[in-house]
């Protein structure tokens, strides 16, 4: 069966590193058909919508989208996409690699993050020259979806149980109903589960990231605390993502656009790659996607490397390792 996979390089660095990944998917015993699609602020400065409907449209009823990186229009662009297709959660690993050489190597957490709503739901106003107002959503049914993904994350690793990081001291209607539902669904689920507050978490990723396997976190927590966690193991080229929903994915490096190195040539496609791993996964091709993870910790291992990893190699030529490793 044909895979049918829109792929949208977006801004900045993701028209580089989208081509690689496509390049390295290419080499793969796996049907995939590729549809490109636009969105971002090129598309905006011709005077278009970041996100057209039509890129949209595609989004919506591929079997999967890989995408790269918005710039200004990210809001307008990512979260639209998102909910395209439905996506309740984002899946964010984050470890060291063989030869990297990286702050915390006993680095290796995962980060389930709610997709939906939190500060990200949208609703600001300027309600005068001197006050602003951005207001916090949280639901019972987003937190209880989030907390069942979760328990059947760890049930099918074998895992013992996840951490839930939140606020619920201060924020305790929001982040007090968050904690609440995610710890209803683990106890019924028979998940163990402890927590932490989010401000200590990220000194304690800092200093013993060891201690932590699954983190379950709010919107706007797990966005910042998987990027300080992309610190500790080498930087976010390493970092991919899973924008998860019942029967589609939405896959994207967490890197951005990177404007200072755009259009050099030498960005790291590892995160993009190891993107499009994690969307071979999701599609059922558990083995594909494992030649793609081990092809990245081989060039990882022996290069070539990219600027960022203390190498000089270009996309060009970690691409072009990453096709030989797999073949």
């Amino acid at each position: 069966m044909t895979e049918d996979i829109v792929v949208i390089p977006g801004d900045g660095i993701g028209q580089e590193v989208i081509p690689a990944a496509v390049s390295v998917l290419e080499t793969l015993d796996v049907d995939l058909s590729f549809t490109e699609a636009e969105a971002g602020d090129h598309v905006a400065a011709a005077g278009g919508d970041p996100l057209p409907a039509e890129t949209h449209e595609l989004a919506a009823n591929a079997d999967a989208t890989l995408f790269g990186a918005a710039g200004e229009s990210a809001a307008d662009v990512i979260l639209p996409l998102r909910a395209a297709v439905d996506s309740f959660v984002n899946v964010r690993p984050a470890r060291t690699y063989p030869g990297i050489e990286a702050v915390r190597p006993e680095t290796d957490i995962v980060f389930l993050r709610e997709n939906t709503e939190g500060v990200y739901a949208g609703h600001e106003d300027r309600l005068s020259e001197d006050v602003s107002t951005l207001t916090r959503v949280v639901t019972e049914s987003a937190s209880r979806r989030l907390a069942e993904y979760a328990c059947e994350y760890v049930t099918d690793r074998d895992l013992d149980g996840f951490t839930v990081a939140h606020k619920a001291n201060v924020m305790r209607e929001t982040d007090g109903r968050f904690r609440d539902a995610v710890f209803d669904v683990a106890e019924a689920n028979g998940v163990e589960t402890d927590e932490v507050l989010m401000d200590a978490l990220a000194m304690h990723l800092a200093l013993r990231p060891e201690e932590y396997d699954v983190v379950v976190t709010p919107n706007l927590a797990g966005d910042v605390l998987s990027d300080l966690a992309a610190g500790l193991v080498g930087g976010l080229g390493l970092l991919p993502s899973a924008n998860l929903g019942p029967d589609r994915g939405l896959f994207e490096p967490v890197h951005g656009t990177a404007p200072d190195i755009a259009g050099q040539g030498i960005a790291n496609p590892s995160a993009t790659v190891l993107s499009a791993a994690m969307m071979l996964e999701h599609l059922g091709y558990d083995s594909a996607g494992q030649r793609v993870r081990d092809a990245v910790e081989t060039v990882l291992e022996e290069g070539p490397r990219t600027p960022d990893l203390g190498g000089e190699a270009s996309t060009e030529d970690v691409t072009a390792a990453l096709v030989d490793a797999l073949e």
